[in-house]
C-alpha cells in the first residue's frame, strides 16, 4: 500500500520511526516532511498528505503532531478526506470499519511509539464495513461544500 506520512516538529521523532516501521511492514512510504524537528506549521503538512490521498498518490495518510488534534482538523478541510485522531487500536479499527477513514492522526507526545505502531497496524489492516455504514459515510461526504 502507498502511504503518505508527515508531521510537525512535535511529531517528528515518531514520524521518522513510524515511517521506518511502515516500510518494514512492506508499504511504500511517501514522506512529506519535515526533514528535522525545527518548528513548523502543521496545517502545511496535513494539506500535503491530504492531497496525496485525494489525488490517488497514496491509499492512506498518516499525520503525527503533539496531540493529533490539529492535524485532524486541518486534513478534514480538504474535500475527500475523512481523518480521525486515534489513540487506541480499537478506535483505529472502528474508524476504518464504520467511517472509511483514509487519514489517521496520531499523538507524538501523549501516545508512546509501541501503541502508535499497534494503532497503525489496526488502521491499515481493517477494511471498510460498508452496509449500513455506507449511507452514513455518503451523508458525511455530502456535507462538503455546503
Amino acid at each position: 500500500m502507498n502511504i503518505s506520512i508527515a508531521s510537525d516538529h512535535a511529531g517528528f521523532d515518531q514520524k521518522q520511526l513510524l515511517a521506518a516501521f511502515l516500510k518494514e511492514l512492506g508499504h511504500n512510504v511517501i514522506d512529506r516532511g519535515p526533514d528535522c524537528d525545527d518548528r513548523v506549521d502543521y496545517p502545511d503538512f496535513a494539506e500535503a498528505v491530504a492531497h496525496d490521498v485525494v489525488n490517488g498518490e497514496a491509499e492512506r495518510g498518516v499525520l503525527v503532531c503533539g496531540t493529533g488534534i490539529g492535524m485532524a482538523i486541518a486534513a478534514n478541510k480538504v474535500d475527500g478526506i475523512r481523518a480521525a485522531n486515534i489513540v487506541s487500536p480499537a478506535f483505529a479499527a472502528l474508524c476504518r470499519e464504520h467511517n472509511d477513514a483514509n487519514v489517521i492522526t496520531l499523538s507524538g507526545r501523549f501516545v508512546d511509539l509501541s501503541a502508535n505502531k499497534e494503532i497503525l497496524k489496526a488502521f491499515l489492516s481493517t477494511e471498510f464495513g460498508g452496509g449500513r455504514h455506507a449511507g452514513r459515510v455518503e451523508k458525511i461526504m455530502a456535507l462538503e461544500g455546503k
